[in-house]
């Protein structure tokens, strides 16, 4: 007697390219699943690190000063006491191993006289320079050393060895070998200048001025320029010259002789690369525990002196991110819950149309006895030979292209993707089986389950829209997660009880019409194919209507982050464009022409300002404001597009006698007053309206009075020119920024600011210009991109399954006379209604959800401004997912009849009917 061949060997053999497309589906889903959270978590990491590099190095690490010690070789002391912070902060925080950075300062900088018989030094305003002297450990092998030597040792009566920057050097006026006294120092300056001098004997220059070494003695490379408070109230700042210099270990104790005092200092590093997103929450904890907890007790034992200070600006920055990032988190897991909801919809359409396939072969090996549990162990056997190694292909691929330190949420993904998979057919086919023995599921039970679906998803709608979102900070919002999903499932069912009556209606109505095309494609569209059912399945519309929903909102929440990060940077900046003239400055007339004829502008308004006006009141009060002289027209049109300082211009055309009118922007008593403009008498005002502000002068405290340009035009003179120009329209910010260059020239140079040039365009682009943000848009396309794949798939597993019936039938037709352009015709009035019906009625479903979930979102994270809470319901990001779909589903089934139709149809010419 011979053995019977294995079950699943001659299952696979009889059905090999059933096996190849369930292998395949099973690959991109797991890979897929795998992929999102790894690529999620990547993207976050990367956003963490790249907004702690910002900060800089001084910011991203542990501050510890401490008063000088009184050993004879402070060098070695500190030497030491690094070793031991670095011991007790290392085990709670990752250092890098650049190691810690560590010296001696000194409290206060000392100005410098001229050396006898050298020029003299460099003198802004006749303010003279400033010397800060500082040893910083290690500092000789991080400089290159061009002129004279390293400082040595030096007693307290000779001058301080320094080596300052060439740079410096040039600045200051500074020579190599010569000696200079000692000033006054900052906070001391009065007395006779105590008797201490340094020698300047070595110049050097840096190769890598972003070396985190020097990320705190910035002016140890070159001189900064620095501003003194004015002598007397309403007196200017002065500038003046301000410079570190470096000095050896041997000199280390005479710091605090220059200094008036000095501290010991160490700074030790994060490894900001060492630092994940999701544990920012211990390492807060972390934080606290070596600023304020237990590890900083050890590190005030280790240095064993008294009045430490241990600081971080890493824990703030931390705790910043860590908000951020949950509020960021709520909206950003709206698109792969999308996602993940559609790639279970096709794993189960998948499972039920093999179940379809392999109907009578189940029924057969039932009646002849084997059981259900022996049919579904075998169908187990099955589905783990073809799943589960590509299952695991496609997660190692996953986790070999996008590798992180965070593989728990893939791994659970790609498992309970990979468990569905494995057992969605073998359920399916033993609840089949089981229905057939007599446990079937009614007309009555599906109508219970339909509007058990309908009750919860009113009441995480209603739950949503009463209470809102989850607070910012307070992580993933499930509700708001599932409440997409939940309308998108409802939107599905309600469209599969309407879908068959409206094609039939279609059907009966193109039946009137000669050609039996239409009517036999709507009929069979309205019964379903795959096999003699009464209507169509769920699941293919399900996934379409899951995917344009998912997809639409997705696309309307960046829409609306588009939106208002534009209105937040119309308001920033007072309109689309604006450019300001430096301090003391103004725009030239040839500037302003031809910034009045760039392509897009609608409104071009030059604004003429004066500051710091005094307005009095008559009764010996009087007020300081800012002072505005503008067009009236143009300007209330600016204002209106700013949201900001909107008035209605007509109120200038009343002019009351012996007085000018005014806007106001706060509200004043009734009268005239009068405005102390230079250059000539006092000005009568009138105010003729109050405005909430004003779109010129963002973030100005105190009152501003607009002019009208007409009645103002004899002040002309005492505004000068025009420092201000704004404008609203579609202006391109790189011609209007040539456009600056070629008119107004570079910024200036001096300490006065320069020349500022302002878009929307480029505003919008700076509030969107955040790593996090951008990884959670990245996100969002993702996702959208997935639900797409998965809507194709469902559309091409639900014509693989239907290709044999429709074989047969174009087959018959096909002897009797059915052209092969009428067969295609045929394909795709059969197809395509249930695509343009779930892409119509995810468009549907997904405007509903903004409607009804859209007031309750908070965007202002994402847009990286404070906004109005709510998503704008516009109907290009909604059309375009669902047009988008519906042709990748026409496309599907082009391809589909284009590549099996033609080879069906003359295997069933060739073999004749299989039914």
């Amino acid at each position: 007697m011979s053995t019977p061949a294995p079950w699943v060997r001659t299952r696979l053999r009889t059905a090999p390219v059933a096996a190849l497309l369930a292998a395949a589906l099973a690959f991109t889903v797991v890979f897929l699943s795998a992929a999102l959270p790894l690529a999620k978590d990547r993207g976050a990491d990367g956003a963490l690190r790249s907004y702690l590099r910002t900060a800089g190095p001084a910011a991203t690490g542990v501050q510890v000063a401490a008063p000088v010690s009184r050993a004879i070789d402070p060098a070695q002391v500190l030497d030491v006491a690094a070793g031991r912070l670095a011991q007790s902060v290392g085990p709670v925080l990752p250092l890098d191993p650049s190691g810690p950075v560590y010296g001696r300062r000194g409290t206060q900088p000392r100005s410098l006289a001229d050396a006898p018989g050298e020029p003299p030094l460099t003198r802004p305003d006749s303010v003279p320079p400033e010397i800060a002297v500082q040893y910083q450990h290690g500092a000789r092998e991080h400089l290159k050393l061009t002129s004279g030597q390293w400082p040595g040792a030096a007693t307290e009566s000779e001058p301080i060895p320094i080596a300052v920057s060439e740079a410096t050097a040039r600045t200051l006026g500074l020579r190599l070998g010569s000696v200079y006294d000692g000033g006054r120092s900052v906070m001391d300056r009065t007395g006779p200048p105590p008797p201490q001098q340094v020698r300047v004997v070595g110049l050097y220059t840096v190769d890598d001025p972003s070396d985190p070494f020097w990320a705190e003695i910035g002016c140890a490379l070159k001189a900064c320029l620095n501003l003194t408070p004015g002598s007397g109230p309403g007196e200017p700042p002065f500038p003046y010259w301000y410079a570190v210099a470096l000095t050896g270990p041997e000199a280390a104790p005479l710091v605090a002789t220059w200094g008036h005092g000095a501290e010991d200092y160490w700074r030790l590093p994060v490894r900001v690369d060492a630092l994940r997103a999701d544990r920012l929450q211990q390492t807060s904890y972390d934080l606290a525990a070596v600023t304020a907890g237990p590890v900083s007790i050890k590190m005030t034992n280790a240095l064993a002196r008294e009045n430490v200070r241990i600081t971080s600006q890493l824990r703030t920055m931390i705790d910043r991110a860590l908000k951020r990032q949950r509020a960021i988190d709520s909206l950003a897991e709206v698109g792969p819950a999308g996602a993940a909801g559609v790639a279970a919809v096709v794993l189960c359409l998948a499972a039920a149309l093999s179940t379809e396939r392999r109907t009578a072969e189940l029924r057969l090996l039932l009646a002849r006895g084997a059981g259900v549990r022996g049919i579904f162990q075998r169908l187990l056997g099955e589905s783990a030979l073809t799943v589960l190694p590509a299952a695991a292909l496609g997660a190692l691929l996953a986790f070999t292209l996008l590798p992180t330190p965070r593989w728990l949420p893939a791994a659970v993904a790609a498992g309970s993707v990979t468990l569905l998979a494995l057992l969605a057919f073998p359920v399916r086919a033993a609840l089949l089986l089981r229905d057939k023995a007599g446990s079937g599921f009614s007309g009555r039970r599906r109508l219970m389950a339909e509007l058990a679906v309908l009750a919860t998803t009113a009441a995480a709608v209603t739950q949503v829209v009463r209470r809102g979102v989850a607070p910012a900070g307070g992580g993933v919002d499930l509700l708001l997660v599932a409440a997409p999903l939940l309308l998108a499932l409802t939107g599905a069912l309600l469209l599969a009880r309407i879908q068959p009556v409206v094609i039939g209606l279609l059907a009966r109505w193109s039946g009137r019409w000669p050609g039996a095309i239409g009517f036999l494609g709507l009929a069979r569209a309205a019964r379903g194919s795959g096999g003699p059912r009464s209507r169509p399945s769920v699941l293919p519309l399900l996934a379409l209507v899951l995917a344009v929903t998912c997809g639409a909102i997705g696309a309307t929440v960046l829409s609306s982050v588009a939106g208002k990060r534009a209105t937040a940077a119309r308001y920033n900046i007072g309109g689309d464009a604006q450019v300001d003239a430096p301090l003391g400055s103004a725009l030239p007339d040839a500037f302003l022409s031809a910034a009045d004829r760039l392509p897009g502008v609608d409104v071009s308004l030059p604004v003429w300002t004066v500051d710091d006006v005094t307005l009095s009141f008559g009764n010996g009060y009087s007020a300081r404001v800012n002072v505005l002289l503008a067009d009236p027209v143009k300007y209330a049109k600016l204002a209106e597009a700013a949201g900001r300082g909107r008035f209605d211009p007509a109120v200038f055309t009343a002019q009351p006698d012996n007085s000018m009118p005014a806007l106001f922007s706060s509200d004043l008593p009734n009268g005239t007053f009068n405005l102390r403009l230079g250059g000539g008498e006092a000005v009568p005002v009138h105010p003729v309206a109050v405005a909430d502000g004003t779109p010129a002068l963002n973030g100005t405290a105190g009152t501003t009075v607009l002019l009208p340009l007409g009645p103002a035009t004899d002040l002309l003179p005492r505004f000068g020119a025009a420092k201000k120009w704004m404008a609203t329209g579609h202006l391109d910010d790189a011609q209007l920024r040539a456009l600056a260059l070629q008119y107004l020239g570079p910024p200036a140079t001096d300490i006065r600011p320069g020349h500022v040039v302002r878009t929307v365009t480029g505003e919008a682009a700076a509030l969107g210009d955040d790593p996090l943000q951008a990884s959670a848009e990245r996100m969002f396309w993702v996702a959208v991109a997935a639900t797409a794949l998965f809507a194709v798939l469902s559309v091409l597993l639900t014509l693989f399954r239907a290709g044999p019936e429709r074989a047969a039938t174009l087959a018959r037709l096909r002897t009797m006379g059915l052209r092969p352009r009428q067969g295609l015709a045929l394909i795709l009035t059969e197809a395509l209604p249930q695509s343009l019906v779930a892409a119509l009625g995810g468009a549907l479903t997904a405007v509903c959800g903004v409607l009804l979930l859209g007031p309750a979102v908070d965007l202002a994270p994402l847009v990286g401004a404070d906004t109005p809470t709510g998503l704008r319901l516009t109907t290009a990001p909604i059309l375009q997912q669902a047009v988008g779909l519906a042709l990748l589903a026409a496309l599907a089934v082009l391809a589909e009849a284009a590549v099996t139709a033609r080879r069906q149809i003359t295997t069933e010419l060739r073999a004749g009917d299989t039914q």
